[in-house]
């Protein structure tokens, strides 16, 4: 299992505003599918889940938001609100996402195509399975 960490994403910056670019070698897998969560209500907490085979990459494309990783014995928070920094997530970690700020995008990339067999959605499951 490869820890979670922060990965920063290469930049150019310009006059006109600056881009990032997330190429093959820039995360630990190959991306095989991106989704992003927005107009997240006030409150409102996301996540609540593992995955058994997938690794995610996770960014604020704009504003921020706080994402709690679980292992079953250690409990970590990442605060995510630059575009240029992204949070690598490895199999087997639980993870809720709360606190977003207002306009708050997550920018979602993933190793494997949407597959709910590959979800753990109860906590008391996902600790059983730790």
């Amino acid at each position: 299992m490869i820890p979670p960490k922060i990965i920063t994403i290469p930049k150019v910056e310009d006059a006109f505003g600056n881009y990032a670019i997330i190429q093959e070698d820039a995360i630990p897998f190959a991306v095989k599918r991106v989704y992003y969560l927005y107009d997240i209500p006030s409150g409102a907490e996301r996540g609540g889940h593992s995955h058994i085979h997938q690794s995610e990459f996770l960014i604020a494309a704009s504003g921020s938001f706080d994402v709690i990783l679980k292992n079953g014995s250690e409990e970590q928070t990442f605060t995510l609100n630059k575009p240029d920094k992204g949070l690598f997530i490895g199999t087997g970690i639980w993870r809720e996402l709360n606190n977003f700020s207002s306009g708050a995008v997550c920018l979602v990339m993933s190793s494997d195509v949407f597959e709910e067999s590959d979800y753990i959605r109860d906590y008391d499951d996902y600790l059983k399975s730790v």
